[in-house]
Protein backbone atom coordinates (compact mmCIF):
# COMPACT_ATOMS: atom_id res chain seq x y z
CA UNK A 1 0.00 0.00 0.00
CA UNK A 2 1.25 3.34 -0.73
CA UNK A 3 1.30 5.98 2.15
CA UNK A 4 1.83 9.64 1.16
CA UNK A 5 2.22 12.85 3.35
CA UNK A 6 0.20 15.24 2.81
CA UNK A 7 2.27 17.33 1.87
CA UNK A 8 3.65 15.03 -1.22
CA UNK A 9 0.15 14.68 -2.80
CA UNK A 10 -1.40 16.30 -5.27
CA UNK A 11 -4.93 17.36 -5.68
CA UNK A 12 -4.93 15.72 -9.20
CA UNK A 13 -4.06 12.09 -7.60
CA UNK A 14 -7.01 12.53 -4.89
CA UNK A 15 -10.02 11.78 -7.17
CA UNK A 16 -12.46 9.14 -5.21
CA UNK A 17 -13.06 5.90 -7.49
CA UNK A 18 -17.33 7.37 -7.18
CA UNK A 19 -16.61 10.73 -7.89
CA UNK A 20 -15.55 9.03 -11.68
CA UNK A 21 -18.28 6.54 -11.75
CA UNK A 22 -21.33 9.59 -10.93
CA UNK A 23 -19.77 11.64 -13.60
CA UNK A 24 -21.78 13.23 -15.92
CA UNK A 25 -22.16 11.75 -19.91
CA UNK A 26 -19.63 13.86 -22.61
CA UNK A 27 -19.28 13.19 -25.72
CA UNK A 28 -16.37 11.68 -26.45
CA UNK A 29 -14.21 13.58 -28.75
CA UNK A 30 -13.24 12.25 -32.55
CA UNK A 31 -9.72 13.22 -32.17
CA UNK A 32 -8.74 10.69 -29.60
CA UNK A 33 -8.02 8.15 -31.90
CA UNK A 34 -5.60 10.17 -33.56
CA UNK A 35 -2.88 8.99 -31.45
CA UNK A 36 -1.77 7.17 -28.65
CA UNK A 37 0.06 9.60 -26.90
CA UNK A 38 -2.79 12.09 -27.62
CA UNK A 39 -5.23 9.46 -26.27
CA UNK A 40 -3.87 8.91 -23.12
CA UNK A 41 -4.14 12.55 -21.90
CA UNK A 42 -7.46 13.51 -23.80
CA UNK A 43 -9.15 9.96 -22.67
CA UNK A 44 -10.24 11.40 -19.48
CA UNK A 45 -11.49 14.44 -20.93
CA UNK A 46 -13.67 13.39 -23.26
CA UNK A 47 -14.38 9.87 -22.19
CA UNK A 48 -18.09 8.78 -21.32
CA UNK A 49 -18.82 7.69 -17.97
CA UNK A 50 -21.62 6.03 -17.36
CA UNK A 51 -23.85 6.11 -14.36
CA UNK A 52 -23.92 2.46 -13.99
CA UNK A 53 -22.39 0.59 -11.34
CA UNK A 54 -19.37 -1.47 -13.11
CA UNK A 55 -18.12 -2.37 -9.80
CA UNK A 56 -17.09 -6.45 -8.62
CA UNK A 57 -17.66 -8.15 -5.98
CA UNK A 58 -15.57 -6.83 -2.56
CA UNK A 59 -12.47 -9.05 -1.55
CA UNK A 60 -13.67 -9.18 1.91
CA UNK A 61 -9.77 -10.34 3.20
CA UNK A 62 -6.94 -8.80 1.20
CA UNK A 63 -3.21 -9.52 2.68
CA UNK A 64 -0.86 -6.78 3.03
CA UNK A 65 2.11 -7.36 0.72
CA UNK A 66 5.43 -7.57 1.84
CA UNK A 67 9.00 -9.08 1.54
CA UNK A 68 12.74 -8.46 -0.10
CA UNK A 69 11.35 -9.01 -3.75
CA UNK A 70 8.34 -5.95 -3.29
CA UNK A 71 9.86 -2.57 -4.44
CA UNK A 72 8.18 0.26 -3.10
CA UNK A 73 6.17 2.52 -5.48
CA UNK A 74 5.30 5.86 -4.29
CA UNK A 75 3.67 6.63 -7.50
CA UNK A 76 -0.14 7.82 -8.13
CA UNK A 77 -2.52 4.84 -8.59
CA UNK A 78 -4.55 5.19 -11.92
CA UNK A 79 -8.00 5.82 -10.90
CA UNK A 80 -10.30 3.07 -10.92
CA UNK A 81 -12.63 4.66 -14.21
CA UNK A 82 -9.84 4.35 -16.16
CA UNK A 83 -8.21 0.97 -15.55
CA UNK A 84 -11.46 -0.19 -16.16
CA UNK A 85 -12.93 1.79 -18.98
CA UNK A 86 -9.77 1.58 -20.88
CA UNK A 87 -8.60 -1.81 -21.95
CA UNK A 88 -7.01 -4.10 -24.64
CA UNK A 89 -9.11 -7.69 -24.50
CA UNK A 90 -8.95 -8.33 -28.75
CA UNK A 91 -11.70 -11.35 -27.87
CA UNK A 92 -14.59 -8.88 -27.09
CA UNK A 93 -13.30 -5.73 -29.34
CA UNK A 94 -10.38 -3.91 -30.74
CA UNK A 95 -11.55 -0.47 -29.26
CA UNK A 96 -10.34 0.05 -26.27
CA UNK A 97 -13.51 1.93 -25.25
CA UNK A 98 -15.68 -0.89 -26.65
CA UNK A 99 -14.48 -3.65 -24.59
CA UNK A 100 -16.24 -3.11 -21.42
CA UNK A 101 -19.50 -2.52 -22.62
CA UNK A 102 -19.22 -5.52 -25.11
CA UNK A 103 -17.99 -7.99 -22.23
CA UNK A 104 -20.83 -6.57 -19.46
CA UNK A 105 -22.46 -9.77 -19.24
CA UNK A 106 -19.35 -12.21 -19.79
CA UNK A 107 -19.74 -15.18 -17.58
CA UNK A 108 -17.14 -15.89 -14.54
CA UNK A 109 -19.03 -18.68 -12.31
CA UNK A 110 -18.42 -21.45 -12.59
CA UNK A 111 -14.35 -21.42 -13.24
CA UNK A 112 -12.06 -23.88 -13.56
CA UNK A 113 -8.31 -23.39 -14.67
CA UNK A 114 -6.31 -26.44 -15.60
CA UNK A 115 -2.59 -27.05 -14.58
CA UNK A 116 -0.78 -29.92 -16.32
CA UNK A 117 2.09 -30.86 -18.17
CA UNK A 118 5.25 -31.68 -16.82
CA UNK A 119 3.87 -32.09 -13.34
CA UNK A 120 3.64 -34.90 -10.72
CA UNK A 121 0.14 -33.59 -9.71
CA UNK A 122 -1.64 -32.30 -12.46
CA UNK A 123 -4.69 -30.81 -11.11
CA UNK A 124 -8.03 -28.88 -11.83
CA UNK A 125 -8.65 -25.99 -9.79
CA UNK A 126 -11.86 -23.68 -9.28
CA UNK A 127 -11.75 -20.49 -7.96
CA UNK A 128 -12.82 -21.86 -4.66
CA UNK A 129 -9.57 -23.65 -4.34
CA UNK A 130 -7.37 -20.77 -5.37
CA UNK A 131 -9.00 -18.68 -2.84
CA UNK A 132 -8.29 -21.64 -0.37
CA UNK A 133 -5.08 -21.86 -1.94
CA UNK A 134 -3.43 -18.44 -1.31
CA UNK A 135 -4.90 -15.64 0.16
CA UNK A 136 -4.68 -12.52 -2.12
CA UNK A 137 -2.50 -9.34 -1.24
CA UNK A 138 -2.43 -6.27 -2.72
CA UNK A 139 0.29 -5.09 -5.34
CA UNK A 140 0.79 -1.81 -6.45
CA UNK A 141 2.49 -2.65 -9.57
CA UNK A 142 3.10 -0.07 -13.00
CA UNK A 143 1.78 -1.82 -15.84
CA UNK A 144 3.30 -0.48 -19.22
CA UNK A 145 1.49 -1.49 -22.68
CA UNK A 146 3.61 -1.24 -26.13
CA UNK A 147 1.48 1.25 -27.61
CA UNK A 148 3.22 3.53 -25.49
CA UNK A 149 0.84 3.87 -22.66
CA UNK A 150 1.11 3.26 -18.66
CA UNK A 151 -0.94 3.37 -15.94
CA UNK A 152 -0.38 2.29 -11.76
CA UNK A 153 -2.59 -0.45 -10.97
CA UNK A 154 -3.39 -1.87 -7.23
CA UNK A 155 -3.72 -5.55 -8.38
CA UNK A 156 -5.38 -8.42 -5.87
CA UNK A 157 -3.43 -11.43 -6.02
CA UNK A 158 -1.15 -13.99 -4.95
CA UNK A 159 2.24 -15.78 -6.36
CA UNK A 160 1.97 -17.51 -9.40
CA UNK A 161 4.18 -19.76 -7.49
CA UNK A 162 1.97 -20.88 -4.90
CA UNK A 163 -0.28 -22.04 -7.61
CA UNK A 164 2.75 -23.88 -9.32
CA UNK A 165 4.22 -25.71 -6.20
CA UNK A 166 0.90 -27.26 -5.61
CA UNK A 167 1.36 -29.45 -8.74
CA UNK A 168 5.09 -29.59 -8.40
CA UNK A 169 6.68 -29.00 -11.63
CA UNK A 170 9.06 -32.09 -12.62
CA UNK A 171 13.08 -31.53 -13.47
CA UNK A 172 12.12 -31.36 -17.17
CA UNK A 173 10.14 -28.60 -17.20
CA UNK A 174 11.55 -25.03 -18.30
CA UNK A 175 8.18 -23.00 -19.83
CA UNK A 176 5.25 -22.15 -18.81
CA UNK A 177 1.99 -22.27 -21.56
CA UNK A 178 -1.13 -19.97 -20.63
CA UNK A 179 -4.48 -20.31 -22.72
CA UNK A 180 -7.08 -18.03 -22.61
CA UNK A 181 -10.49 -19.03 -23.37
CA UNK A 182 -12.13 -18.83 -26.56
CA UNK A 183 -15.90 -19.05 -26.66
CA UNK A 184 -17.71 -17.27 -29.53
CA UNK A 185 -20.99 -17.05 -27.70
CA UNK A 186 -19.87 -14.42 -25.43
CA UNK A 187 -16.83 -13.27 -27.09
CA UNK A 188 -17.84 -11.61 -30.05
CA UNK A 189 -14.54 -10.60 -32.12
CA UNK A 190 -13.56 -14.36 -31.95
CA UNK A 191 -15.34 -14.69 -35.11
CA UNK A 192 -12.66 -12.39 -36.57
CA UNK A 193 -9.17 -13.45 -37.63
CA UNK A 194 -7.09 -10.21 -36.11
CA UNK A 195 -5.44 -13.57 -34.27
CA UNK A 196 -5.50 -16.88 -33.97
CA UNK A 197 -7.74 -17.86 -31.27
CA UNK A 198 -7.20 -18.99 -28.48
CA UNK A 199 -5.07 -16.67 -27.28
CA UNK A 200 -1.75 -18.23 -25.64
CA UNK A 201 1.09 -16.90 -24.10
CA UNK A 202 4.37 -18.15 -22.21
CA UNK A 203 7.06 -17.29 -19.66
CA UNK A 204 10.21 -19.13 -18.78
CA UNK A 205 9.99 -21.39 -15.15
CA UNK A 206 12.03 -19.08 -13.24
CA UNK A 207 10.22 -15.47 -14.67
CA UNK A 208 6.64 -17.83 -13.49
CA UNK A 209 8.22 -18.54 -10.16
CA UNK A 210 9.67 -15.12 -9.42
CA UNK A 211 8.00 -13.49 -6.72
CA UNK A 212 6.80 -10.41 -8.66
CA UNK A 213 4.44 -12.85 -10.82
CA UNK A 214 1.28 -12.94 -9.66
CA UNK A 215 -2.26 -14.38 -10.82
CA UNK A 216 -5.08 -11.20 -10.26
CA UNK A 217 -8.23 -11.93 -8.90
CA UNK A 218 -9.32 -8.90 -8.07
CA UNK A 219 -8.21 -4.47 -7.95
CA UNK A 220 -8.53 -1.22 -6.17
CA UNK A 221 -10.33 -4.15 -3.58
CA UNK A 222 -12.65 -5.58 -5.88
CA UNK A 223 -12.96 -8.92 -8.20
CA UNK A 224 -11.95 -8.38 -11.34
CA UNK A 225 -14.38 -6.94 -13.65
CA UNK A 226 -14.32 -9.23 -17.41
CA UNK A 227 -12.70 -6.17 -19.32
CA UNK A 228 -10.03 -6.71 -17.09
CA UNK A 229 -9.12 -10.30 -17.46
CA UNK A 230 -11.71 -11.98 -15.12
CA UNK A 231 -11.97 -14.06 -12.99
CA UNK A 232 -8.39 -14.18 -13.10
CA UNK A 233 -5.40 -13.41 -15.31
CA UNK A 234 -2.03 -13.22 -15.13
CA UNK A 235 0.06 -10.01 -13.79
CA UNK A 236 3.94 -9.55 -14.92
CA UNK A 237 5.61 -6.02 -14.15
CA UNK A 238 8.69 -5.79 -16.05
CA UNK A 239 6.80 -6.84 -19.24
CA UNK A 240 4.39 -5.24 -21.37
CA UNK A 241 1.29 -5.51 -20.64
CA UNK A 242 0.47 -8.36 -23.52
CA UNK A 243 2.31 -10.68 -22.08
CA UNK A 244 -0.84 -10.35 -18.99
CA UNK A 245 -3.04 -12.96 -20.61
CA UNK A 246 -6.48 -12.91 -19.32
CA UNK A 247 -9.05 -15.18 -18.12
CA UNK A 248 -6.83 -18.19 -17.93
CA UNK A 249 -8.60 -21.79 -18.53
CA UNK A 250 -5.45 -23.60 -18.32
CA UNK A 251 -1.38 -23.74 -17.67
CA UNK A 252 0.78 -26.05 -18.90
CA UNK A 253 4.33 -26.55 -17.62
CA UNK A 254 6.92 -27.63 -20.52
CA UNK A 255 9.74 -28.43 -22.05
CA UNK A 256 10.16 -26.53 -24.95
CA UNK A 257 9.55 -22.88 -25.35
CA UNK A 258 5.47 -22.36 -26.56
CA UNK A 259 3.75 -20.26 -28.64
CA UNK A 260 2.36 -17.08 -27.75
CA UNK A 261 0.06 -14.89 -29.72
CA UNK A 262 1.68 -11.90 -30.66
CA UNK A 263 4.95 -13.25 -31.58
CA UNK A 264 2.93 -16.01 -34.19
CA UNK A 265 0.99 -13.06 -35.70
CA UNK A 266 3.81 -10.48 -36.06
CA UNK A 267 7.25 -12.54 -34.96
CA UNK A 268 9.88 -8.94 -36.04
CA UNK A 269 7.45 -7.16 -33.76
CA UNK A 270 6.50 -9.23 -30.61
CA UNK A 271 9.28 -11.18 -29.33
CA UNK A 272 8.75 -14.05 -26.64
CA UNK A 273 10.30 -12.02 -23.62
CA UNK A 274 8.61 -9.06 -24.41
CA UNK A 275 10.69 -7.55 -21.29
CA UNK A 276 10.06 -3.50 -20.75
CA UNK A 277 13.59 -2.16 -22.77
CA UNK A 278 13.68 1.58 -23.33
CA UNK A 279 16.52 1.02 -25.85
CA UNK A 280 14.50 -1.99 -28.23
CA UNK A 281 12.37 -0.18 -30.05
CA UNK A 282 9.21 -1.27 -31.88
CA UNK A 283 9.12 -1.21 -35.72
CA UNK A 284 6.80 1.46 -35.68
CA UNK A 285 7.66 3.31 -32.90
CA UNK A 286 9.89 4.50 -30.17
CA UNK A 287 9.64 2.45 -26.80
CA UNK A 288 11.70 5.14 -25.02
CA UNK A 289 8.89 7.14 -23.71
CA UNK A 290 5.03 6.46 -22.36
CA UNK A 291 2.01 8.31 -21.88
CA UNK A 292 0.41 7.60 -18.32
CA UNK A 293 -3.21 7.59 -18.64
CA UNK A 294 -4.45 10.38 -16.86
CA UNK A 295 -1.55 12.60 -16.57
CA UNK A 296 -0.36 15.47 -19.01
CA UNK A 297 3.25 14.91 -20.48
CA UNK A 298 5.26 11.90 -21.78
CA UNK A 299 7.84 10.82 -19.07
CA UNK A 300 11.53 8.02 -19.83
CA UNK A 301 10.23 4.69 -20.22
CA UNK A 302 12.44 2.60 -17.30
CA UNK A 303 14.63 -0.38 -17.67
CA UNK A 304 12.76 -3.50 -16.92
CA UNK A 305 9.61 -1.21 -16.04
CA UNK A 306 11.47 0.01 -13.27
CA UNK A 307 12.37 -3.56 -11.83
CA UNK A 308 15.69 -3.67 -12.61
CA UNK A 309 16.77 -4.12 -9.53
CA UNK A 310 14.70 -7.19 -9.02
CA UNK A 311 14.76 -9.13 -12.28
CA UNK A 312 17.78 -7.96 -14.10
CA UNK A 313 19.13 -11.19 -12.74
CA UNK A 314 16.81 -13.32 -14.50
CA UNK A 315 18.82 -12.01 -18.01
CA UNK A 316 22.24 -12.23 -17.05
CA UNK A 317 24.01 -12.75 -20.31
CA UNK A 318 21.33 -12.91 -22.53
CA UNK A 319 21.85 -10.26 -25.51
CA UNK A 320 17.87 -8.09 -24.75
CA UNK A 321 18.12 -6.75 -28.17
CA UNK A 322 17.67 -9.99 -29.89
CA UNK A 323 15.93 -11.74 -27.46
CA UNK A 324 13.09 -9.04 -27.42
Amino acid sequence: MIIKKPEEIKGSEITAKQVFLSRRTFMRSATLAATAAGTAWLYRQFTPHTEEAHTGTRIATVQPAGGPALPALNEARTSFQDITHYNNFYEFSTDKYGVAPRAKHFITRPWTVEVGGLAHKPRTFDLDDLARLAPPEERVYRHRCVEGWSMVIPWIGFPLSRLLDQVQPMGSARFVAFETLADPKQMPNIDTRILDWPYVEGLRLDEAMHPLSILALGLYGETLLPQNGAPLRLVVPWKYGFKGIKSIIRIRLLEAMPPTSWNLASPNEYGFYSNVNPHVDHPRWSQATEQRIGVPGRRETLMFNGYADQVAGLYSGLDLKVNF
